[in-house]
């Protein structure tokens, strides 16, 4: 019967030579998995503690308190800060809705010329998203009409359907335009339900 203790390496019993011993095997596959267990929470601590040095010793971005009224060290100073933003500007895409002929009471098709509406599922579903809507009434006069296309970064068609008149035309001067724009290089999106 083999030993299960160690083997005589004068003994010609082949069972004997294929058998390792158990400290040899657990010694030799438990060595590697201690120094894991060791060596890679160490090197993310060390990680960390270098990078929290490189963030402290950095001095780009200032403090309020340290913009040069005195109460703050003056070599700080010669760094630049970050710009407050200008509550003017507006930094969310602004999207502009073609308004569509009819009334909405009625839901109805009509050309008559004075009523437009847009519906109110495409505006909340434009600023869900996070912008602003300017609608684009397609029967005001084109210079008005164009002029807003210029200050929105996209346009969205609502559904619907026309092949003709007043409505069509402007709706494919706006799919032109955009185009144009398009192709200088100006990233402007439309988005057309239907109609399109």
């Amino acid at each position: 019967m083999p030993s299960l203790f160690g083997s005589n390496p004068s003994s010609s019993d082949p069972a004997n030579d294929t058998v390792p011993s158990p400290s040899s095997s657990c010694s030799s596959s438990s060595s590697p998995d201690m120094w894991n267990y060791f060596f890679v929470p160490m090197l993310l601590c060390l990680t960390k503690e270098l990078s929290l040095a490189k963030a402290q010793t950095s001095t780009g971005l200032l403090l309020p308190s340290q913009r040069g009224d005195g109460s703050a060290d003056d070599s700080l100073i010669s760094f630049s800060s970050c710009a407050n933003a200008d509550p003017k500007l507006y930094y969310r895409p602004v999207i502009g809705i073609l308004s569509h002929p009819g009334d909405a009471a009625s839901r109805r098709l009509n050309n008559d010329t004075n009523a437009s509406y847009i519906a109110a599922s495409y505006v909340k579903f434009v600023e869900a998203a996070g912008a602003r809507v300017i609608p684009l009434i397609y029967n005001e006069p084109e210079k008005i009409l164009f002029q807003k296309l210029e200050l929105v970064n996209g346009v969205l068609f609502t559904g619907g359907w026309s092949k003709y008149g007043l409505y069509y035309d402007i709706a494919k001067r706006i799919f032109k335009k955009v185009i144009e724009k398009n192709e200088r290089g100006d990233h402007f999106p439309l988005y057309a339900v239907c109609v399109g």
